[in-house]
């Protein structure tokens, strides 16, 4: 058998791949391996991710024990595509994920399986909202991001993104997220006012949809008291309560759900990303019992048994999630990055910073420097992406399982970063 060297180099991605393509523009490196909280391009160069496949990696790239099981799986040919067959890797997995996740935590949760992604979790919830409460609009809120298919952009606020639809995004209202107004307008008020007004012409929603933070819109954290609040208007009103919890959930705010912490319990919860525990594609749907009506193969997807990720999610389920370890270390690893961007906030001029658990924003008043100290981080071997609706906020997701001494040494490439595109006032100046 002869083999062919193919030669790859920057101008291949340039002359073959769509347009579409973004994040290889901010990181153009070629990269080649991966282990941990680090990258490796063709060059032997190093990077540390503090992206963690935007939420995707948060055990980390290639971690042994997942890898392990991953190999043993396929080495003696477990089954790889399924459908919704019932398979020794996806009974695994249920009886795992309800032994260590739901049952702990009191949730009658029913598990649906759509296609492996995140926007089509949210798109199954959307569909059954309507579906057994027999009404059309879904209320989001202001930055919201739930996926690029159209039912999700029809809820996701960024005006860019919901250009591309092509299309009216219809069906969907959008109200004002936990301290949109700087907290100078009353919570609720005007959705209550609206919902319990004859004339102001909102129609009865199906479903409310929610992200307890919003990564994309800029690392917005709802207080517990707000979710809390919106859960009753939900319940008083016989609206359904759909928490997205694609990026933020499997432990990214400390706890297995982001919602935990506050008290409260969805209706309908979406995960994706991260679920998988080692990268692969796989989402799920999760219903209270009683709204499981849907008619056999109602919502399908080719690739909705993805075995192989099933195999991954229920090693990382075993050996994350079967004590309360990781969420005491992501508590302590959240705390260093509030205070490393505290310090660096208390340096320089108009910044703040805002966050939960593992999940962080360093917000620029200047937009345009968030980008710069991004670029600047990367020549010096860091990948950090922005976030929010004119990208002036700098999000981190390193993985949950990083180490603290990387961790820290991404911080201080943060902050040198800022130093140089944002300097701090010389003596002169504040006197």
């Amino acid at each position: 058998m002869t083999t062919i060297e193919t030669h790859v180099d920057e101008t291949t991605f340039s002359k073959h791949e769509s347009e579409v393509r973004t994040y290889c523009r901010n990181w153009p490196a070629l990269f080649d391996t991966a282990q941990g909280s680090w990258l490796t391009d063709v060059n032997g160069k190093q990077y540390l991710d503090f992206f963690a496949g935007a939420g995707a990696l948060n055990y980390g790239h290639n971690e042994p024990t997942l890898k392990d099981a991953l190999i043993d799986y396929l080495v003696r040919d477990g089954i790889t595509h399924g459908l919704d067959m019932s398979t020794r890797a996806k009974g695994e997995f249920l009886q795992t994920f309800h032994d260590l996740i739901l049952a702990p935590r009191n949730l009658d949760y029913k598990v649906q399986f759509p296609g492996p992604t995140g926007t089509n979790a949210v798109e199954s919830a959307l569909k059954l909202a309507r579906k057994v409460t027999g009404r059309e609009s879904i209320i989001s809120f202001t930055n919201a991001f739930h996926g690029m298919t159209l039912g999700s952009l029809s809820v996701t606020g960024n005006a860019s993104k919901r250009a591309g639809a092509g299309v009216p995004l219809v069906h969907s209202t959008p109200m004002p997220f936990d301290n949109y107004f700087d907290g100078t307008v009353e919570d609720f008020g005007w959705f209550e006012r609206v919902l319990d007004d004859q004339g102001s012409g909102l129609n009865r929603p199906a479903a409310v949809i929610v992200e307890t933070v919003q990564g994309e819109g800029g690392v917005n954290v709802a207080r517990a008291e707000w979710l809390r609040a919106l859960a009753e208007l939900c319940f008083d009103r016989e609206i359904l309560l759909i928490v997205d919890d694609v990026q933020m959930g499997c432990g990214r705010t400390g706890e297995f759900f982001s919602f935990e912490f506050a008290g409260i319990t969805p209706d309908i919860v979406t995960l994706s990303k991260s679920i998988g525990g080692y990268g692969l594609p796989m989402a799920l749907t999760l219903l209270k019992p009683e709204l499981d009506v849907w008619a056999p193969g109602e919502h399908n997807g080719t690739f909705r048994g993805n075995n192989p990720a099933f195999v991954t999610a229920t090693a990382a389920l075993n050996k994350f999630w079967a004590d309360d370890l990781l969420t005491r270390d992501v508590a302590r690893k959240g705390a260093i990055i509030s205070e490393a961007f505290a310090d660096i906030c208390a340096r320089h001029p108009g910044m703040s910073h805002r966050g939960r658990g593992m999940v962080a924003g360093l917000v620029f008043e200047e937009a345009s420097l968030a980008a710069e100290v991004c670029a600047i981080a990367y020549e010096s071997g860091l990948l950090a992406e922005t976030s929010g609706p004119s990208d002036e906020v700098i999000k981190l997701l390193p993985p949950l399982t990083i180490d603290e001494d990387d961790l820290l040494h991404g911080l201080a490439i943060l902050r040198d970063a800022v130093a140089l595109v944002n300097p701090a006032p010389t003596m002169e100046a504040t006197a």
